[in-house]
């Protein structure tokens, strides 16, 4: 059994920054993949990064250039910077792993961003 637990999250202004952690805890075997998803009210759940074991990374569209998604292998610890937020990153941020053995999920942090 794996657990996530996700930190960060709270009210910044537009234009500020936040960084989001997510401390995994447990079996932590054939990892494959970590990420960040989001859920803004009345919406889907969507991706916004992701990072393999060899350290490739990918982003939504939407906030490359703006966000970056780092990992601390010796801390099972998987970061998200967002630098210049908009009021349309306004979400739950949910951390994501992804093992040969399946997948897990964190409770979520609020990440939200006045105009």
């Amino acid at each position: 059994q794996v657990q996530l637990v996700e930190s960060g999250g709270g009210l910044v202004q537009a234009g500020g920054s936040l960084r989001l952690s997510c401390a995994a805890s447990g079996s932590m075997r054939s990892v494959i993949a970590m990420g960040w998803y989001r859920q803004a009210p009345g919406k889907q759940r969507e991706v916004v990064a992701i990072i393999t074991t060899d350290d490739n990374t990918d982003y939504t569209d939407s906030v490359k250039g703006r966000f970056t998604i780092s990992r601390d292998n010796a801390k099972n610890t998987v970061y998200l910077q967002m630098n210049s937020l908009r009021p349309e990153d306004t979400a739950v941020y949910y951390c994501n792993i992804v093992m040969a053995v399946g997948t897990y999920w964190g409770q979520g942090t609020q990440v939200t961003v006045s105009s």
